[in-house]
């Protein structure tokens, strides 16, 4: 069985630590805890490695990011990858920095890398990964936001995040796609300051009450 795990990014030093570069990350990270490297070949830098006896090509596409569908194509064409065991991986200004949630389908929400996939596709119904890099930006400036470098504060929330998102790639290799997103969603969740205050609230025992029992 053979997966395409296609990370997403833009090429170049200029792209290397910025928000929309998560999926690049994402797959440096899987191959240095696997003591394997990435080779340039077509489309993009790519590396082969095996988990509980399933072929997994990670794909970081050079074709930049408002291109990536031709990267995706290409190797899922060469390597005779099924839809169904496609994996992309990306940046989602929608979620909570560090939260990570799996999806089987779905729009491209904005995100021109997704967006190039779905039409060179054909079909939107392909897996994919999306982790959370926060909106902490003001109106009109989310193109810098995206493109901006990680803080030394979200470099550290999302090195502990990354490994959920990388035990999600091998599970979802192994266990396939429903038992990967029933047992990882929940867990890679980041609750918002909103819902971290009404947890708060209700761990506050109520004005007047005995605590004591």
């Amino acid at each position: 069985m053979k997966y395409l795990i296609a990370g997403l990014g833009n090429i170049g030093d200029g792209y290397k630590d910025t928000r929309h570069n998560i999926g690049f990350k994402i797959l440096d990270a899987m191959a240095q805890a696997s003591n394997i490297s990435f080779t340039d070949k077509r489309y993009g830098a790519v590396v082969n490695t095996k988990y509980k006896g399933r072929d997994l090509i990670l794909l970081k596409p050079s074709t930049f990011m408002n291109l990536s569908g031709n990267a995706v194509n290409y190797w899922m064409q060469k390597e005779n990858i099924p839809l169904e065991n496609i994996l992309v991986i990306v940046d989602d200004i929608a979620l909570p920095l560090g939260s990570i949630r799996m999806r089987p389908k779905g729009s491209d929400g904005g995100h021109n890398g997704l967006a190039h996939i779905t039409a060179t596709l054909g079909t939107h119904d392909y897996s994919r990964i999306r982790f959370g890099i926060g909106n902490e930006f003001r109106k009109g400036s989310q193109i810098d936001f995206v493109l901006g470098t990680w803080t030394s504060d979200e470099i550290k929330i999302i090195g502990e995040r990354i490994p959920i998102a990388i035990d999600m790639i091998k599970s979802f290799a192994f266990a396939g796609l429903e038992l990967t997103m029933t047992a990882f969603n929940k867990e890679g969740k980041v609750k918002t300051d909103t819902e971290k205050k009404d947890t708060d609230k209700a761990k506050t025992p109520a004005s007047g009450s005995d605590d004591r029992k």
